[in-house]
């Protein structure tokens, strides 16, 4: 039975698609785990260089975006598909070592409350351009003053998190950048871990600091929205038949 299923959006990377799906197999080798890559609309051989690697490794599996239609709705796509019941994300540019899976993966494999719900990784040591270290500081600073989710690095890709808990997630384009704040919404226990990062080894990025921008404050002011009108009840059962007898006369 597939316990952990390792979900990555792509979009034009093929020359990181063998290095970074070996990698997952390593790092993962002790649980059983598919890897589901989801092709986001690439125009190069990112999706035959997935079904090559499947050859190889045989828990392979590839989901097609016709059109690109972002990140978020490319994890999505993967989460839907999945059969683990406990979901890592990373990015597909390869700087995400894919050696730190288990820091995600292990707590919730390992929960025995039913409380965790994510395991977000921070960036320690980050790799980028300095427009991109410095974007991304201004926009958690500002994130984290308005939805006081408690991490400093919301926007990196590694991730883990339960499949259940992150279905019942209300989708909008973008969200994986706010899965923190949406997890501690819904009342799930979050896990704040340090991560390592690296230089992009091939391809180039599909993301600016502008673009970013452009739908960074709509998107803010959304979830904020959403925060404040969760429910604020969870019914308690009590005095009630067992499940295999309620309705039996």
């Amino acid at each position: 039975m597939t316990e952990l299923s390792v979900v990555i959006p792509m979009k034009n990377e093929e020359a990181n698609v063998a290095p970074l799906l070996d990698g997952i197999a390593q790092a993962c080798a002790g649980v059983a785990h598919e890897i589901i890559v989801i092709d986001d609309g690439s125009d190069d051989g990112t999706a035959a260089e997935a079904l090559r690697m499947n050859e190889r490794l045989g828990n392979v599996r590839l989901l097609n975006h016709p059109n690109s239609a972002g990140q978020s709705a490319a994890v999505h796509s993967g989460v839907l598909a999945a059969r683990g019941r406990v979901i890592c994300t990373l990015d597909g540019d390869g700087q995400n070592p894919p050696a730190e899976l288990p820091k995600l993966f292990e707590p919730l494999l390992a929960d025995e409350t039913g409380r965790l719900g994510l395991v977000a990784g921070q960036r320690v040591g980050r790799q980028d351009t300095w427009s991109k270290r410095w974007g991304s500081k201004f926009a958690n600073g500002l994130r984290a003053r308005i939805l006081k989710d408690g991490t400093r690095d919301t926007g990196c890709g590694l991730k883990g998190f339960r499949r259940d808990a992150f279905l019942t997630l209300p989708y909008f384009d973008h969200m994986h950048r706010y899965l923190p704040a949406l997890f501690k919404r819904d009342g799930w226990e979050i896990l704040l871990v340090d991560v390592n990062h690296r230089e992009r080894q091939a391809g180039t990025s599909n993301y600016t600091n502008f673009r970013r921008a452009l739908v960074g404050i709509p998107d803010l002011l959304a979830v904020s929205w959403l925060i404040r009108r969760r429910k604020k009840a969870q019914p308690e059962e009590r005095g009630t038949a067992p499940a295999d007898e309620a309705g039996n006369d």
